[in-house]
């Protein structure tokens, strides 16, 4: 057990134990300086690599837009066909069919409810009417092929 530690609980370092800690490579392997040289050298060679494929991308890149130019093809252009393209998958993909069913059949239900709505709408509308029109000409005085003078007829 070490002296900065009792059973299960642990002590504040002491200024010897900063020290060593201070020493200790994080790497766990000391590096010589030729491998410290080789490492470097492959670093140097990486970033020189990552630049000229920079300049190879920029290239094509440049020959890309020159033959796009050529051909017509615009930006507008290029985003309306991407847009036409997305529309297009997006209305062959399964959930958007699932969703098109639901909501045509939902469609059609409530149409048929309105539909229904409005003929007992216009049934009780139509039943008022005839209370009111009772209301107004008691039986004896309903439109009959009769004598009228004035309002009233006489049958």
């Amino acid at each position: 057990m070490r002296p900065h530690q009792e059973r299960g609980h642990l002590t504040p370092l002491r200024e010897a134990d900063e020290d060593l800690v201070s020493e200790v490579n994080l790497n766990n392997s000391i590096m010589t300086e030729e491998e410290r040289e080789e490492i470097q050298q492959e670093l140097a060679k990486l970033e020189e690599e990552i630049n000229t494929l920079r300049q190879v991308l920029s290239s094509k890149e440049k020959q890309h837009a020159e033959l796009k130019q050529k051909l017509g093809i615009t930006p507008l252009s290029e985003l309306k066909n991407n847009f036409s393209r997305g529309w297009h998958d997006m209305q062959s993909s399964t959930a958007y069919k699932k969703t098109s069913e639901t909501l045509s059949t939902a469609g059609q239900k409530t149409t048929a409810a309105f539909s229904t709505l409005g003929t007992a709408i216009t049934r009780k509308f139509g039943d008022m009417s005839m209370v009111g029109l009772e209301l107004l000409f008691p039986r004896r005085y309903v439109v009959c092929e009769c004598v009228c003078i004035g309002f009233v007829c006489i049958q």
